[in-house]
């Protein structure tokens, strides 16, 4: 049910955020506590006595993959896409066009190739695998 209905949900449009560090916890706080709701509270065998699971235990319990992993899957995905689109297209110049007449500070699309170059370093795939 997590994966099918609540992961779907709070993953929407995830190929295109720039998260922050305070948006990375806010995230991992939400799947935690979701997932803390799933499978209950523990019982320690010894003292008979519940408690909330801890971290790595819900890691245990929990085999799939992370919100992390399944947001950079979905964003090699994207840019997979993206990089087959028509040149003309808008997603396609935000992806590796360069703004024309504008401060690139100010473009939004400066800040999406910093975190794609990131990624694709991380993975060792794409064009920017290199150095650069």
């Amino acid at each position: 049910m997590y994966r099918t209905i609540i992961f779907t949900v709070v993953l929407y449009g995830c190929e295109t955020w720039s998260l922050t560090l305070r948006e990375e916890r806010r995230l991992r706080v939400f799947q935690n506590r979701v997932l803390r709701r799933i499978f209950g509270p523990k019982r320690d065998e010894v003292t008979g006595e519940w408690g909330k699971l801890h971290n790595e235990e819900l890691n245990d319990l929990y085999s799939a993959p992370n919100i992390f992993q399944m947001i950079k899957s979905r964003r090699i995905r994207w840019v997979g896409h993206v990089a087959r689109l028509w040149k003309r297209r808008g997603a396609h110049g935000v992806l590796v066009g360069k703004p024309e007449g504008r401060d690139l500070l100010e473009d939004p699309g400066v800040e999406w190739r910093i975190i794609l170059r990131w990624i694709f370093r991380q993975w060792d795939v794409g064009p920017w695998t290199g150095s650069s």
